[in-house]
C-alpha cells in the first residue's frame, strides 16, 4: 500500500467528518459549502499553516513535515490518541531501501504459550494467540469449539478477519456481527499503517474488498481502532447465547503478537454454557451427551468456508 495515498486519505476523510459548527467556525461568513466538514483552508487556519502547506500535505506531498505541524494538524482535527499515532506512522519519512525487501518471517509462538493456553482450557477460558494481519497463530480447545476449529483450516486460512467476513458462519455466531466487524477492520487499517510494506496485508486487504461489500465501505472510512478489551455476545449453535468480555494481552517483547483470553461473569447463565460446551467439546470417553435443553438443543457446529490465498507466507516447523 502506498503510504502517501493512505496519508491523503486519511486527512481527507478525518477532514470531512469534523462539522464547521464544532471546530469554531463561522457558517455565516463562510459562504455556500460544497465539501463535507471543514475546508482545506479552514483547517489550515486551525492549525497555523498556509492553506498551501496543508493541501500539499494533505495530496501526500509532505516531504520533510515536522512533528509541531503534526501535532497542529492532529489538535485541529481532533484525533484520537490512536489516531494521532497513525498520522505520524504514516507522515514521517521512511530511509531509501539498498536492497530488495525481504517478506516478513513466519511467526513462531513459544512452547511455554502453548502450555499457557492449554492452562486456560482447565480454566474454562477460550484463548488464542493473534498475530500479524490477525492471524491465529494458536488456539486452545475451547476457543476452537467457541468459534471455529482453525487447526482444521489450512495454515493461510487461520486468520480472524477472513474468518469474520469471508465465512457465513461468522455472521450467525457473532450477535453483534457488524459492529465487531467494523472495528477489526479499523484495527486491520491500523496495522496497515504500521506495515505499510507488508505485501501479504496487502495481498489480504485486496482479496477482502473485493469479497466483501462491507469490508469496502468500512475500509473506505479510514478509521483506525485499538481493541484491548471488550465484550462480545455469541450466539452458538450447540450451547445458545453467551456474552463474554476478552482481554488482548501483548507479549514482552514481540509487539506482533497479543494473547486473547475470554471469560464470564461467574454464577451467570453464560459461565454455565460455556462450561457445557467445554465438557461436551471435552477428549475425553466420558464426555456427556450433547445438549437436550429446549434454549440449548445442539445443532451441527458451522463449517467454515475454505478461501485460499497462494502468496500468503508459507508455514514452517512450530509456526502457527
Amino acid at each position: 500500500m502506498d503510504r502517501n495515498t493512505e496519508l491523503s486519505e486519511f486527512l481527507r476523510t478525518r477532514r470531512a467528518r469534523l462539522r464547521p459548527e464544532d471546530a469554531g467556525v463561522s457558517l455565516t461568513t463562510s459562504g455556500p459549502r460544497r465539501v463535507p466538514g471543514l475546508r482545506r483552508e479552514e483547517l489550515a487556519q486551525l492549525a497555523g499553516v498556509s492553506t498551501d502547506y496543508y493541501t500539499r500535505l494533505e495530496q501526500g506531498r509532505h516531504l520533510n513535515v515536522s512533528e509541531a505541524v503534526l501535532d497542529a494538524v492532529a489538535r485541529a482535527l481532533r484525533l484520537n490518541d490512536t489516531e494521532r499515532a497513525y498520522l505520524f506512522e504514516l507522515a514521517k519519512p521512511r530511509p531509501r531501501r539498498t536492497q530488495r525487501r525481504r517478506p516478513p518471517r513466519p511467526q513462531r509462538v513459544r512452547p511455554g504459550v502453548y502450555r499457557l493456553l492449554q492452562t486456560l482450557d482447565a480454566a474454562v477460558s477460550p484463548a488464542f494467540v493473534l498475530g500479524r494481519r490477525s492471524d491465529v497463530l494458536a488456539s486452545n480447545r475451547l476457543a476452537r469449539a467457541l468459534i471455529v476449529d482453525f487447526d482444521a483450516l489450512p495454515y493461510r486460512e487461520r486468520n480472524m478477519i477472513r474468518f469474520m467476513f469471508l465465512d457465513p458462519a461468522a455472521r450467525e455466531l457473532y450477535g453483534e456481527w457488524e459492529n465487531y466487524a467494523s472495528e477489526m477492520v479499523a484495527g486491520l487499517r491500523l496495522q496497515a499503517g504500521r506495515n505499510a510494506d507488508d505485501p501479504v496485508l496487502t495481498e489480504l486487504v485486496g482479496e477482502l474488498t473485493i469479497k466483501s461489500p462491507e469490508f469496502r465501505t468500512w475500509w473506505a472510512d479510514h478509521n483506525v481502532r485499538e481493541k484491548t478489551h471488550g465484550v462480545k455476545v455469541y450466539h452458538h449453535p450447540l450451547v445458545g447465547e453467551m456474552t463474554l468480555s476478552y482481554e488482548n494481552v501483548a507479549f514482552p517483547g514481540d509487539a506482533d503478537q497479543a494473547l486473547c483470553i475470554y471469560t464470564v461473569e461467574p454464577g451467570s447463565p453464560s459461565e454455565e454454557a460455556l462450561r457445557l460446551l467445554a465438557n461436551w467439546t471435552a477428549p475425553s470417553p466420558d464426555r456427556p451427551a450433547a445438549p437436550s435443553s429446549p434454549s440449548l438443543s445442539p445443532s451441527p457446529a458451522p463449517t467454515p468456508s475454505v478461501y485460499r490465498n497462494p502468496t500468503s507466507e508459507n508455514p514452517t516447523q512450530g509456526d502457527h
